[in-house]
């Protein structure tokens, strides 16, 4: 049996004016020069990325995949912080960073890395992982390795299925230039008309919607390839007949895609963030990337029009838009891509008899469930647990919240099936979660159209905690089942996403639930919780003072460890209180998968800090506040990053986990991830991460992902002894 007696979050107000003049007296301690640059930090990260496609050692499709992974990730970073950068600039908000510089300064930084990183990540494909792909039998060529035969059949499928859909836009005093919109794929085309000799310009977008490499040949497991872009301009001539072909580019805008959306002075929140997305759509360009082969007139045309500058251009090697590579990960090539790993179901939710169905209330009364996705399955948990729910006629009403979710999402499906046998649903739908909305928009009006109460949440923040409450009725009392998680309920990114939910029936965490939920669908969140710790009111001061607990604890002799796993480690205060707990003689232990603008290389200030990065099969995505606590360890999981937005701007939720089996699972975790034994980046001197791999004798070290799925697989078949 697990420990079921309430435990309070540690968020009283006894010592709180104690605790701020502690926080007060030691930042004046620490060194000005103590954090790192946020933006460069996080192209950072992706270099790490980019580092997993350059591995030799690595499956050659998983290589491509984390090449398109890359082009992908910096695509949204020029969208968003880039653009955010730029607009601070020119609205004459041009607050210092994070580190005190100018956003122009950290600009013309930004623009130097990309650059490199976007060369670096072209030779990647060209110089390493494209010969690669054609050893192992899948082969991405131009027009010039084809044999006659096989133009001739890519030209009946030009004309049959791509000729149709093109639409050259000519560019004259009757034509102005036409609008390009972000992330598409184009040709410029310049074209000297026979019979005036008069020289014009065509802009033509490549169809997004038809494949971008186009099947050449397919022998058994060998295949062959030709970009569309390649396949449409070897055959201008059919769409400008008559015409001289002079040159002809390709070139890729990006656009700002950030979103400013002032909830205070609007009343309907959905037809503002409507006009938004259509507004997005002409957003400023903020990059202009462009094959290194394109002339001079034709550049100077593109920037005039465009209204960009030089040093917004990124000269690449063709192809551009290496997200392309993502269609080559679906090939059917077992020995190229990593080892299968199959979820597996948490044993307490496994059927009692062979084809029979779980009983997920039986299960979570017994205990408190810890689920590790997607090791564990998502969809055997969290989904199946729902559908129960709603076809249950003793459940009399489910509460979720819903930041993102997958487009056939069966999450979707059980909410409406529950409002329709007759529950009371609530749904919260952030529909501001960022590339999102347009989604969450039309999912918001389906649930209402079903009967489900839909709420948006509290006006100025984002709803971003992972929450779900059921009530149900056993024997006259209403009982309560919750799961709090990690990770969006998304059965899709379930599989690659690595993250944590908790099932229970506790009933403390029951009625924080219940009092969060209304506050979520009424007013303002002010109310101190008993197993959580929620933002943006008392989260973090909950974690300040659990730190500051560590260091009085290190300060008085006793042992001490604080170990944070997040996405992002930015916010301030946070920082500078893992600082201080360092100083005083505290081992921190930090995990983190993207930015991060803590150092290492802080004498007496970090010596007692490490901090490792681990990227690969999956992306880490669970957070994990675990504490010593003098041995009554202390460990949270929860939604929330370290960084302001989280802290300040949106509703996160930590839970504490008390079972002793399930702190030992986290713990363990913690061990293998900070091991020297295990693969991961370390940080070091500068903000530079290394990259640890093999051992001393060039032998791979342990794979996170590998290692904790026979772990899983372990437990699993120990507890089905028992």
């Amino acid at each position: 049996m697990i420990d079921t007696q309430v435990h309070d979050s540690g968020l009283g107000d006894a010592d709180d004016d104690d605790f701020d003049g502690v926080v007060e007296a030691y930042d004046s301690q620490l060194p000005d020069n103590r954090y790192l640059d946020r933006e460069l930090s996080w192209l950072a990260f992706n270099k790490r990325v980019l580092e997993l496609a350059e591995d030799p050692n690595l499956p050659v499709l998983e290589r491509a995949n984390f090449l398109a992974i890359f082009a992908s990730n910096l695509d949204e970073f020029f969208m968003v912080r880039v653009a955010g950068l730029k607009r601070r600039i020119v609205t004459g908000l041009a607050l210092p960073t994070n580190v005190g510089r100018s956003p122009q300064d950290v600009l013309t930084d930004l623009s130097r890395s990309a650059h490199d990183l976007q060369r670096r990540h072209a030779a990647a494909w060209s110089d390493e992982v494209k010969p690669a792909l054609a050893d192992a039998g899948i082969e991405v060529v131009s027009w010039a390795d084809l044999s006659g035969d096989e133009r001739g059949a890519l030209y009946e499928y030009f004309q049959t299925q791509v000729f149709p859909v093109l639409m050259p836009l000519a560019v004259d005093p009757a034509h102005p230039f036409p609008y390009i919109s972000g992330l598409s794929l184009n040709l410029a085309v310049r074209i000297r008309n026979a019979r005036t000799g008069r020289q014009e310009f065509a802009r033509l977008k490549v169809p997004p919607m038809l494949p971008r490499l186009v099947e050449v040949s397919k022998d058994g497991t060998r295949v062959r390839y030709l970009p569309l872009e390649e396949l449409i301009s070897e055959n201008l001539g059919d769409l400008f007949p008559g015409m001289e072909i002079l040159e002809h580019h390709t070139f890729r805008l990006t656009r700002n895609e950030d979103m400013v959306i002032e909830e205070d002075e609007t009343e309907n929140l959905i037809q503002a963030l409507e006009a938004e997305l259509l507004r997005r759509r002409f957003g400023p360009p903020i990059r202009l990337e462009i094959t290194e082969d394109m002339d001079d007139v034709t550049l100077d045309l593109l920037l005039d029009e465009l209204d960009i500058t030089a040093n917004d251009v990124y000269r690449l090697p063709a192809p551009l838009d290496l997200r392309g590579l993502f269609a080559l990960s679906q090939a059917d090539r077992p020995e190229l891509h990593y080892p299968t790993h199959v979820p597996k179901t948490a044993s307490p939710f496994q059927p009692s008899e062979q084809n029979g169905r779980a009983d997920f209330f039986a299960a979570i009364r017994k205990e408190d469930v810890l689920v590790h996705h997607p090791y564990e399955s998502f969809t055997t948990s969290v989904v199946a647990f729902l559908q129960q729910a709603a076809r249950d006629p003793h459940v009399l009403a489910i509460k979720q919240t819903l930041y993102r979710t997958s487009g056939d999402s069966p999450i979707i499906e059980a909410l409406i099936d529950a409002a329709e046998n007759g529950k009371q649903v609530l749904a919260l739908v952030e529909v501001k979660a960022r590339f999102d909305e347009a989604a969450n928009i039309g999912w918001a009006r389906t649930l209402e159209k079903a009967g489900v109460h839909v709420v948006y949440g509290l006006v100025g923040l984002k709803t971003h905690c992972k929450l779900l409450h059921v009530i149900r009725e056993e024997d006259g009392v209403l009982r309560s089942y919750s799961h709090i998680g990690t990770g969006n309920y998304n059965p899709k990114t379930s599989r690659l996403y690595e993250d944590y939910g908790l099932f229970t029936a506790n009933e403390q965490v029951g009625r924080d639930l219940t009092r969060l939920f209304n506050e979520l669908s009424g007013y303002a969140i002010e109310k101190k919780f008993k197993r959580l710790l929620v933002a943006p009111l008392h989260l973090r001061k909950g974690l300040l003072r659990q730190i500051e607990g560590e260091r009085r604890n290190a300060a008085a002799g006793k042992p001490a460890h604080i170990r944070i796993k997040v996405n992002s480690m930015v916010d301030e205060q946070i920082i500078d209180a893992l600082y201080r707990a360092s100083q005083a003689g505290v081992k921190v232990d930090v995990w983190v998968r993207g930015i991060c603008s803590l150092r290492t290389d802080l004498p007496g200030v970090s010596d007692n800090i490490t901090v490792r990065s681990i990227l690969g099969r999956y992306l880490e995505h669970s957070r994990i506040f675990a504490f010593h606590n003098a041995g009554d360890p202390q460990i949270f999981i929860g939604s929330a990053d370290m960084m302001h937005r989280n802290l300040d701007r949106r509703v996160e939720a930590l839970v504490r986990v008390i079972a002793p089996t399930h702190l030992t699972e986290l713990t363990e975790l913690f061990d293998l991830a900070m091991s020297d034994k295990t693969s991961s980046w370390h940080l070091g001197e500068n903000g530079e991460w290394l990259r640890h791999s093999v051992d001393k004798d060039g032998k791979p070290l342990i794979d996170l992902h590998d290692k904790t799925m026979s772990q899983v697989q372990r437990r699993r078949r120990a507890r089905a002894v028992r």
